[in-house]
């Protein structure tokens, strides 16, 4: 009788344990929350040392680009996702859309309810954040250092 050896899966392709990096989103207001609550599950699980501050920037980070995405990367009826990466360093958060137009800063105005995301990544990612072009759509990515 031949004897058939199993071969365990590559580590390349093995299942990652815990939360995995990747959120897909439909482009609708609710899907902010969802966001929200993915970054923190996720940096709870894979960075259990994250400070409080730490965790609630990454969450205020990831709402600004989901919500800026949402209003300005998408179509009704579309969608986005949130790629996330972390470590004790700091964490990197993507949020890809469709849209290749990139964000635009708007100047300062006591007039307008919205427009103030990139000014908030501005002072919550200084210099780290951008936007990179990718075949579908583009990128926008910012870096929270650990604190």
């Amino acid at each position: 009788m031949i004897e058939q050896r199993r071969n365990p899966k590559p580590a390349c392709c093995a299942p990652q344990a815990g939360i995995p990096p990747v959120l897909l989103l439909a482009s609708e207001p609710q899907s902010a929350r969802t966001a929200r609550t993915f970054v923190r599950e996720y940096v709870d699980y894979h960075v259990p040392g994250a400070s409080e501050d730490h965790v609630d920037t990454v969450v205020l980070v990831t709402c600004e680009l989901v919500t800026n995405s949402i209003r300005y990367g998408t179509e009704p009826g579309g969608s986005l996702s949130v790629v996330i990466n972390a470590d004790e360093e700091r964490t990197r958060v993507e949020v890809h859309d469709p849209v290749h137009r990139r964000p635009r800063p708007r100047p300062e105005s006591t007039h307008r309810d919205r427009g103030r995301g990139l000014l908030i990544l501005d002072a919550l990612c200084p210099g780290q954040w951008g936007v990179t072009n990718r075949p579908h759509g583009k990128a926008v990515w910012a870096e929270v250092k650990a604190t």
